[in-house]
């Protein structure tokens, strides 16, 4: 391959500003090579150097409760959960991969990030999942909303860890822009942490699993700008994944970390083996030296630049003790990968890449790392306008509704309230038999920790429509919801893991959200003392026409001490009361209601009063812990209509009707469709309900009992009655009806 002269214009090309090739220039003393200035392009992109949110990211809470590692120090976060044992776990986009080549794009998706926890020693017991796409309506969307379902089901199904839980959202806003994030948990004794760096002057540097291709060269620069219409060119960046491969290369790491015959191990995601090396050494304060001519090929004539760029799949890169090389390589061998000795640690802090006898780069590779040489900027911000509108927008001169009935109808079948039972019926949630409560069950999944009498509670949320509207409360309710969801299943939240989706940063009214939205999510983290332990910003989602809703992702873990503890969200017996804790203030400003009636996504969004909730928390987990309540689910989207109707429906096997007087404040359709915060409703035994009302009243929380359970229907102020047969029809099949799909095929 005859290398192109390297230049400013070669630079820009590879996505680098001016300033940022000067100061390449600058820090080497010269003029790059090629392959380092491919390197340079990936390990500064946005994807990896985190430039342009790094500075902010620092100000979340990085430590505290039962946090073992935090954000950025390893390849997932990791909290303690007794016994020995700990929980990994982290969140990952795959956005501009999966708007071009869906199915590949999610299921690497899914394989990048398993790989980040099984690094860590963790055997992966749970994937979650949150997606967003355009309108169904739309033909391309549901192209892509199949594709990327069919790529994490095939992806999980095949490797074998059950996917529990997730959250799917739709909006035109994520027409030309899908979001598919996913995290993955697993479990380690803490006697087997394995840690991503290097140190040790000759020890062995391997690489293990799959052959290197040419897919994915430059995904990292991929994902760092935005998508048009010279995006379909991109396929070329999009990996090919094989989870087969993947699996065998998990029991391999487990085996060389649990015998402790290496000394660091990092995957091979955005940036392939330039990202493995410089990170690695950074972290190990030490240097390597390598030859590409000793990485296991499966193209003929592959250049050190397209080597050292390549992001082929389920590849590994481990420093091994040495002495003990034949050791791993027997271990790789009986698990039938690729093992392969490329390269040295050195003590000289300089990475050195040669191939065929040539030297091809040479340089600090601190100066390549976030948190190290990356550059860091902080960008011009600016309030946008739209929001003084929406703010002063008066909702009491939106209309109200001919038929309060025909209206919940067209919310409770509406895509972001039906139940996706379409999407996680692609999906093995029981595979590995520790998942106790699965997709649709709870308003958490809960997995069982075996031998042990304790389980997690796990979640993904995020309303994009509030931060779309408040980006500061918006992200505060996102994280409020989440410990909420997990709270209502039994578990004490631990910690977060985020995936931060938002446009152009360049864009002073992008990064004015994208700063207020951090500071939002890191005053309730620190309120709730669930730190965070790392995850994603994935920034440009945005087409020629607009960015995508602002949508940080929260990923939310709990302890549930004891499998006794662990709550449903469906009413469960005939003749128990139904109570709400929390107050409702009529708030439909960005509601699910607003938005499919009206059309609309205006208003102020409800109020989040932190220490309000953190009381419904306390309170919450007392009950639980008392047995005097059955079910606990809490009220969010589409409100608290939309909340009993789920919980009559819920479990199809056993639905049980109910009779509720809800008051009304001003209007039915602000009290029936007001998403207000911090509102669960629980389903309290009558022998209970002295006990129930006398420890729920030395409490912060108030409380108003609703109704009672039984019947066949859902029975409203004695005005309005639903059917459950009607209930099931439009929650369940909602989804299926608009993807054309027949009920039972």
């Amino acid at each position: 391959m005859i290398e192109p002269k390297v230049d400013l214009n070669l630079a820009i090309d590879h996505g680098l500003t001016e300033d940022e090739y000067n100061l390449i220039c600058k820090r080497l003393g010269r003029v790059p090579t090629f392959t380092e200035l491919g390197i340079f392009s990936v390990m500064w992109s946005e994807h990896c150097s985190y430039k342009n949110s790094i500075a902010l990211l620092k100000k979340l809470p990085r430590s505290g409760g039962r946090l073992l590692v935090g954000a950025g120090e390893e390849n997932a976060g990791l909290v303690d959960i007794g016994d020995g044992l700990a929980i990994a776990f982290k969140i990952e986009s795959h956005n501009h991969p999966s708007a071009v080549e869906p199915y590949q794009g999610a299921a690497t998706g899914v394989g990048g990030i398993l790989r980040d926890i099984f690094t860590m020693g963790a055997r992966p017991i749970a994937c979650l999942n949150s997606l967003r796409f355009g309108s169904l309506t739309n033909a391309r969307t549901k192209y892509l909303f199949e594709g990327v379902v069919k790529g994490i089901g095939d992806y999980g199904n095949c490797f074998g860890v059950p996917t529990v839980a997730g959250e799917v959202y739709f909006d035109n806003s994520y027409k030309s822009n899908p979001l598919v994030n996913a995290m993955a948990i697993g479990l380690v004794d803490k006697k087997y942490l394995a840690s991503a760096t290097s140190h040790g002057k000759g020890n062995p540097v391997m690489i293990v699993g799959s052959s290197t291709g040419r897919d994915g060269i430059h995904g990292a620069t991929f994902a760092s700008e935005e998508i048009s219409e010279k995006s379909e060119a991109k396929r070329p960046s999009v990996q090919v994944g094989d989870p087969f491969i993947e699996k065998l290369l998990l029991e391999a790491t487990l085996d060389v970390i649990k015998q402790g015959l290496i000394v660091g191990i990092q995957d091979m995601g955005a940036a392939g083996i330039s990202c493995s090396t410089s990170e690695m050494s950074a972290k190990g304060k030490s240097g390597m030296k390598i030859n590409l001519d000793k990485v296991p090929l499966r193209e003929d004539g592959m250049s050190a630049y397209e080597i050292m760029l390549s992001e082929s799949q389920e590849r590994m890169l481990v420093v091994a003790k040495k002495g003990f090389e034949e050791k791993v390589k027997e271990v790789f061998n009986r698990w039938d990968l690729n093992c392969e000795i490329i390269g040295e640690v050195t003590d000289d802090k300089e990475l050195v890449i040669m191939h065929h006898n040539e030297l091809k780069a040479e340089m600090n590779p601190y100066e390549l790392v976030l948190g190290g040489g990356a550059p860091v900027y902080h960008r011009d911000t600016k309030e946008p306008e739209y929001l003084k509108l929406a703010h002063s927008f008066n909702l009491k001169s939106v209309a109200e509704p001919e038929s309060i009935k025909e209206v919940f109808k067209k919310v409770f079948a509406s895509p972001n309230i039906a139940s996706k039972r379409w999407v996680f019926e692609q999906y093995d949630s029981m595979v590995r038999t520790n998942t106790i409560v699965g997709p649709g069950d709870a308003d958490a999944a809960v997995v069982y920790i075996k031998e042990t009498n304790k389980a997690i509670a796990v979640k993904t949320d995020c309303n994009s429509r509030y931060v779309y509207l408040n980006p500061k409360v918006g992200a505060k309710i996102a994280v409020a919801e989440s410990a909420r969801n997990v709270v209502c299943t039994g578990g004490v939240p631990l910690a977060i893991t985020n995936c931060l989706n938002f446009g152009n940063p360049y864009k002073p009214e992008i990064y004015w959200t994208f700063k207020q939205a951090v500071e939002g999510m890191g005053e309730a983290c620190r309120f709730f003392h669930t730190p965070v332990t790392g995850g994603n910003v994935s920034f440009y989602n945005e087409s020629q026409d607009a960015a995508v809703y602002p949508t940080p992702v929260i990923g939310m873990v709990g302890l549930i001490e004891s499998l006794d503890h662990i709550t449903t969200a469906e009413f469960k017996k005939e003749g128990d009361l139904i109570y709400q804790l929390g107050v409702d203030y009529e708030e439909i400003g960005g509601s699910e209601y607003l938005s499919i009636e009206h059309n609309l996504v205006t208003g102020d969004i409800p109020k989040i009063d932190l220490q309000a909730e953190k009381d419904l928390h306390s309170l919450l987990l007392e009950l639980i812990r008392n047995n005097f309540i059955n079910s606990a689910h809490d009220v969010s989207d589409g409100g608290v209509l939309t909340a009993l109707a789920e919980c009559c429906i819920m479990n199809r096997e056993k639905m049980i009707g109910a009779t509720v007087h809800l008051p009304i404040k001003s209007r039915e359709d602000f009290t029936f469709f007001s998403e207000s915060q911090s509102r669960v409703l629980v389903s309290v035994n009558p022998e209970n309900q002295e006990k129930f009302e006398q420890l729920t009243s030395k409490s912060f929380t108030p409380y108003k009992l609703l109704g009672k359970i039984g019947g066949k229907e859902l029975t409203i102020n004695d005005n309005y009655c639903f059917s459950l047969e009607e209930l099931e029809n439009l929650y369940f099949n909602s989804i299926a009806s608009k993807m054309n799909i027949v009920k039972g095929e």
